[in-house]
C-alpha cells in the first residue's frame, strides 16, 4: 500500500533525497539541511495545532510511504496562508495604453508589476513524486488527496487556494527570465537566486528587484517567450489542477516568470465531488465487479492516513480488511472521505 501520512523527524533523509532529486527550480525543496529540519518541525507543530479557527503560519507537510519496504515515494504540502510573516511575492501581468487621437495612434502595452496580491490565501505546493513511482495514478493520488485534506479542515485554510507552478529553465538551472532581470538588476545566477527564496532569504529581492511596471516588448525575446509557460516536467502537474477547476489570472514568478494558478476551494471538483462514507472493517473485503479508483482519507488530524483503494462507483460505505483498517488508522463505525480518482 502506498500510504500518505504527515511528515515526521525520521523522513528527513528521505525529504533532503528528493530535494536533491527534484532539480533547480523547485524552490520549496532547497537542498539545505537546516531549512528541510525546519519544514518537518513546522509541520509537526501544525498537525499538533488544536481549535483553529483562521488560517495562519501552519505548514502541512505530508509524505507517500510504501508500506511494503518502508520507502518514501514523494512528498505534497499546503501552505495555510501565505505572506503573512514575510512577503509573498508575484508580477502581476497588466496592460497600459498609449493612445493619441491627435496623431491616430494606438498603443496597448503589456506590463509586469511587482505585487503582493496572494497574502493570505492558501497554497498547494512541494509536490514531488520520486521517479519509481510515477505510474499508477500514484501522482493524481498525491496532489488530490490535498483537497480531500481541504474540504475536510475547511477552517484551517482560507477560501482561496493557489498553486506556484515551475517555469521555463534548462538542465542546468539557466531560466530566460532570470537571464534578462540578472543582466539588467542583478548580479547572480538563477540557481542562487532560487536557492536564497527557497531558505527563507528573500531580502534582496525588495533591495534589487525592479519595483516600477516593467513592459514586457523591453524583454529580450528569449524571455517573453517563457512568461506563464511551464517547465515541460511540470505540465502533468499543470494539468491536473485545472481538471479541478485551477485557473491562470495573469500572476507570475518573479524569478523564472511560470504561473501561478488560483481557485476557490469551495469550487474544487474533488472537494465538491467527495463525500462522507461510514467505515465496515470485516475479515474479507468483498470483490466489487466494475471497482473504480478512490483516494481514501480518514477524518483525523494528527493520525491523518490516505491511500488509493478499488471501490464500487458511487460507494456510500468503506469496506476495509483490518490490516487496511489498521493502516488507515480507521475502526468500524468510523467516518471517512472518498472521491474518485
Amino acid at each position: 500500500m502506498l500510504l500518505i501520512r504527515p511528515i515526521k523527524p525520521s523522513d528527513y533523509e528521505a525529504l533532503y533525497q528528493c530535494a536533491i532529486e527534484s532539480g533547480h527550480g523547485f524552490t520549496s525543496l532547497p537542498v539545505d539541511q537546516s531549512l528541510l529540519e525546519r519544514r518537518i518541525d513546522r509541520a509537526q507543530k501544525a498537525f499538533r495545532k488544536e481549535n483553529v479557527e483562521t488560517p495562519g503560519d501552519e505548514s502541512y507537510l505530508f509524505v507517500m510511504e510504501d508500506t511494503e519496504t518502508g520507502t518514501i515515494a514523494g512528498v505534497s504540502g499546503i501552505e495555510a496562508a501565505v505572506g503573512l510573516d514575510e512577503a509573498f511575492w508575484h508580477y502581476r501581468l497588466g496592460k497600459v495604453v498609449h493612445h493619441s487621437e491627435k496623431l491616430n495612434i494606438y498603443n496597448a502595452l503589456e506590463t509586469l508589476t511587482l505585487c503582493n496580491d496572494y497574502t493570505g490565501v492558501s497554497e498547494l505546493c512541494t509536490l514531488f513524486l520520486r521517479e519509481p513511482y510515477r505510474h499508477n495514478m500514484n501522482g493524481r493520488t498525491l496532489s488530490r488527496f490535498r483537497m480531500l485534506f481541504l474540504a475536510q479542515f475547511k477552517q484551517r485554510f482560507s477560501d482561496w487556494v493557489i498553486a506556484e507552478m515551475r517555469g521555463v529553465s534548462d538542465d542546468n538551472g539557466d531560466s530566460p527570465f532570470w537571464t534578462w532581470l540578472e543582466d539588467n538588476f542583478f548580479s547572480m545566477d538563477f540557481p542562487k537566486a532560487d536557492y536564497l527564496s527557497g531558505i527563507g532569504d528573500k531580502t534582496f529581492i525588495a533591495e534589487l528587484m525592479p519595483r516600477f511596471p516593467i513592459y514586457t516588448n523591453l524583454l529580450s525575446e528569449d524571455a517573453r517567450a517563457v512568461i506563464g509557460k511551464v517547465h515541460d516536467n511540470t505540465r502533468p502537474a499543470l494539468k491536473l489542477l485545472e481538471s479541478e477547476g485551477f485557473r491562470f489570472r495573469g500572476f507570475v514568478d518573479i524569478f523564472d516568470a511560470g504561473p501561478t494558478v488560483e481557485a476557490e476551494v469551495c469550487n474544487l471538483n474533488s472537494v465538491r465531488n467527495s463525500k462522507v462514507v461510514t467505515v465496515s472493517v470485516k475479515e474479507q473485503v468483498p470483490e466489487v465487479e466494475a471497482a473504480v479508483p478512490h483516494i481514501v482519507c480518514n477524518t483525523q488530524l494528527e493520525n491523518f492516513r490516505a491511500t488509493k483503494l478499488l471501490l464500487a462507483e458511487g460507494a456510500s460505505e468503506l469496506i476495509l480488511d483490518k490490516e487496511q483498517a489498521d493502516k488507515m488508522h480507521l475502526s468500524d463505525g468510523d467516518d471517512a472521505r472518498i472521491v474518485a480518482l
